[in-house]
């Protein structure tokens, strides 16, 4: 069987997965972030700027941001579709919640290198 690898449509495959890697990168980040704030005896201003001032951390928190844009829009899609049949109201509420997700990734670029 020949399918076109050149469309827009999902399949539940490349959500599943997609879902998977997108919670990992969260699980990751919240681990790291969880084990900083255990080992860490007191957590300043100095402290959290010191932390987030190196590129690797940039990039991680950057990519925990995307996965979780990322995470939200095929989730809520997915819930979405099972519970609100009218597609109207369906199509307008997966518009604000996916424009949300994208203002968090928006707000967190401009805090993390204040473009």
């Amino acid at each position: 069987m020949v399918t076109n690898q050149a469309t827009f449509k999902r399949d539940g495959i490349q959500d599943w997965v997609s879902l998977r890697a997108t919670a990992i990168i969260i699980a990751l980040f919240s681990f790291y972030m969880t084990y900083i704030f255990i080992s860490t005896p007191e957590i300043t201003y100095t402290v959290w700027q010191e932390i987030f001032s190196s590129l690797t951390m940039k990039v991680f928190t950057f990519a925990a941001l995307v996965s979780i844009m990322l995470h939200v829009r095929i989730g809520l899609w997915q819930v979405l579709t099972d519970y609100i049949k009218p597609a109207a109201l369906r199509a307008g509420i997966q518009y604000v919640l996916n424009l949300i997700a994208f203002a968090y990734v928006a707000v967190g670029l401009f805090v993390l290198w204040g473009v």
